[in-house]
């Protein structure tokens, strides 16, 4: 589904899911570059400009609004409170690392925005940020289609040998079932 979308809106696709959580919409965008569907360089671009206009936007909402968004999603609450005491804790290196950390994603940039963090220190972080996250996960879908490539040829260089070696190894596996069996019978069918 996700490779589709890629061949027909390209960038676009690309664009849309990394303003959410992106993380596999990158990883098909390096895919993508490797197959010479899209220029590498570009997708890293794309990737970095919706990162940083969905943390952006993230933030500025908890900054208005998070405290009364907060207060009708309790089940929310406990994510920002996690990331509210991880920002005490070591501001700068959540925002630098916020990107990877699943499942806090959202959380991160909205309790980022509430924490009181000045918007122009976090602005810079976060160029930082989106520029390590998108090159790192783009070029792990480029390198990552490349290693396969790699391994699926050696596996058809060897096709021939590996067949041989599953039918030897399921002959071997029936031949046993059928050696055990005989066993368990073999004892009682001999008579007293």
């Amino acid at each position: 589904m996700l490779s589709s979308l890629l061949q027909q809106y390209g960038y676009l696709a690309v664009f849309v899911g990394c303003l959410a959580e992106g993380e596999s919409m990158l990883l098909l965008g390096g895919f993508a570059a490797h197959r010479g569907y899209l220029e590498l360089p570009w997708v890293i671009a794309t990737a970095f400009v919706a990162g940083v206009i969905s943390d952006q936007l993230y933030f500025q909402f908890g900054r208005r609004h998070g405290a009364r968004f907060l207060m009708r999603r309790p089940k929310l609450r406990s994510k920002i409170d996690t990331a509210l005491r991880l920002i005490e804790q070591r501001g700068t290196l959540v925002v630098l690392g916020m990107r990877f950390m699943w499942g806090l994603r959202i959380a991160l940039p909205m309790a980022i925005g509430m924490s009181g963090m000045n918007a122009r220190h976090y602005f810079k972080l976060d160029l930082l940020a989106a520029a390590i996250w998108s090159v790192v996960f783009a070029s792990i879908g480029y390198a990552g289609t490349h290693v396969a490539a790699q391994w699926i040829e050696e596996l058809h260089r060897h096709e021939k040998h590996i067949v041989a070696g599953l039918m030897l190894l399921a002959s071997c596996i029936l031949l046993r079932r059928w050696w055990l069996a005989r066993s368990v019978a073999a004892p009682g069918s001999g008579g007293s």
